[in-house]
């Protein structure tokens, strides 16, 4: 039996009438998300769902042009807003109707639109550009790479403001509809699946989607000219691969490398659960810098990773970054461990499937090649500051402070943490503290002191990460494991791990 719902007339009217809010309640968005690294990156006062980027490019000139719509809701009475971007824009539209616009500081674009949005309210927001990203910088550089035969967007942690207006940080993920129109003769490549390729009067149109959330800094652009491989891997997975045809000498290595994908992501999968996307693969674009980066589904190489041979280990870091970094994002850039830590781990469990040196051997020569004076422990990996964000002791101190964490849970409690973070989280963001939660939830211990000591403390530890059982070493004074000839041999995994460039910024 149904009850009858008694209201009062006032009551009952205002179900039906929404009250407007006063002009006083509408303010302007923030200009940025507050992040601790990057105060101005991102913006306040709304969330962004969908980017659909349609763009025209031309290599020869560099010149580029195009329209980004965007999906956003407001989560305030938003008098005006910002996005983040670098090129001239022409034209505003907000729910149809023509916007003002100006810009301010590097990189914000500040609109006002026709009619204030009411928080909850959804905007459609169209703006029109166009430029020259090779010549543009911002802070000192540029974040848009030109190549002999076209150019690539990928760089971290931003690239996105020279070629698409955005919210650019991590913690508004959004999914991408991208689609660019190239002379033809040239190729484009981007994230997620090629859904279709149109020509038309010299010109040829290819349309890619990620239908999975996306940080921005994970989306990618690159005009070239590329031979294409596709594949599945043996669960099914679509891979698409692509290198420059003007690689040189280190054409070769990048393929014996990349073309490994698919084994590599199906061996991943074993350690962090089932990939989360619904493609995968990378690239290898004739670019001068010698990063690689984990742009989501179809990974950025330089050619220089394999300037000295094949280099498996790098696909092995940029593909574990899919869950750990990609499909689990940080939630402020401090929580870069999280990405960095994990994947560099990665390297040390690829380093023992291949019998190249244990994780447990790995992390032993990193503990005692540092001396206690070494600068090298004055960077803490949870919180390394945005100079250290990418300093070799958040790769190499991180990946040690995930040793340390198996051998305190044991490896039958770690590798359940292992895989099931990433399942839990999957598409969202995180924290250290909450990682930390997690893994004390599944360990059931308390993990604060080993946390601290590793993760948060610029000094040296005095223990090592000593295997569980194992008996714990003396302390040393600064240099004395060199000195005392008690330095671990190297392992024979030890070189490829560290060909992984750490730089990604390429500031």
């Amino acid at each position: 039996m149904r009850k009858r719902l008694i209201v009062s007339a006032a009551s009952a009217l205002s179900l039906f009438l929404a009250v407007p809010a006063s002009a006083a309640d509408f303010q302007p968005g923030a200009a940025g998300v507050g992040d601790p690294y990057y105060p101005t990156y991102g913006n306040g006062g709304y969330r962004v769902s969908h980017y659909d980027i349609r763009l025209k490019y031309q290599p020869a000139t560099d010149e580029l042009e195009g329209t980004t719509t965007i999906l956003a809701t407001a989560t305030q009475d938003l008098s005006r807003f910002n996005l983040d971007f670098a090129l001239n824009v022409s034209e505003v539209r907000v729910n149809g109707r023509t916007a003002s616009f100006a810009t301010s500081g590097e990189q914000e674009l500040e609109i006002t639109p026709a009619r204030p949005l009411a928080k909850g309210s959804q905007a459609t927001v169209v703006v029109r550009y166009k430029g020259v990203p090779s010549t543009v910088k911002k802070y000192g550089f540029t974040g848009w790479l030109r190549t002999p035969d076209g150019a690539v967007a990928a760089n971290e942690p931003e690239s996105a403001w020279w070629w698409f207006p955005s919210n650019d940080h991590p913690s508004n993920k959004a999914t991408f509809d991208i689609s660019v129109q190239v002379p033809d003769g040239n190729q484009v490549i981007s994230n997620g699946i090629l859904t279709g390729t149109s020509s038309q009067a010299g010109w040829t149109r290819y349309s890619w989607r990620e239908n999975k959330p996306q940080a921005t800094y994970l989306a990618t652009l690159a005009v070239g000219k590329f031979d294409v491989t596709t594949d599945t891997t043996a669960s099914g997975l679509p891979v698409y691969n692509a290198y420059s045809k003007d690689l040189g000498e280190n054409a070769d290595a990048a393929r014996a490398s990349v073309e490994r994908t698919g084994e590599l992501v199906d061996w991943l999968s074993g350690y962090f659960g089932p990939y989360p996307f619904s493609s995968v693969g990378g690239y290898v674009p004739n670019v001068p810098t010698g990063y690689a980066l984990e742009t989501q589904t179809r990974v950025f190489y330089s050619p220089r990773q394999f300037a000295k041979g094949a280099n498996t280990s790098v696909v092995v870091h940029e593909l574990a970054h899919q869950w750990y970094g990609d499909s689990v994002s940080l939630s402020r850039w401090s929580d870069i461990w999280l990405n960095e830590g994990f994947a560099r781990y990665s390297q040390f469990l690829w380093s023992e499937h291949e019998d190249e040196g244990t994780a447990q051997e790995l992390a032993d020569y990193v503990y005692a090649s540092h001396p206690a004076d070494d600068p090298f422990w004055t960077v803490k990996p949870g919180d390394p500051g945005p100079q250290n964000q990418f300093a070799n002791a958040v790769y190499d101190r991180g990946a040690v402070a995930i040793q340390a964490l198996r051998n305190t849970v044991g490896d039958e409690k770690f590798f359940q943490i292992l895989k099931g973070w990433p399942t839990e989280r999957r598409y969202g963001n995180a924290t250290i503290a909450e990682f930390q939660a997690y893994a004390e939830k599944v360990s059931g211990q308390k993990l604060g002191d080993l946390f601290t000591t590793w993760l948060f403390t610029a000094a040296k530890p005095a223990v090592g990460p000593v295997a569980k059982g194992a008996p714990a070493p003396a302390a040393l004074a600064p240099g004395a494991d060199q000195a005392a000839g008690r330095l671990p041999a190297e392992p024979k995994s030890w070189k490829k791990i560290q060909e992984t460039n750490s730089v990604h910024d390429a500031r």
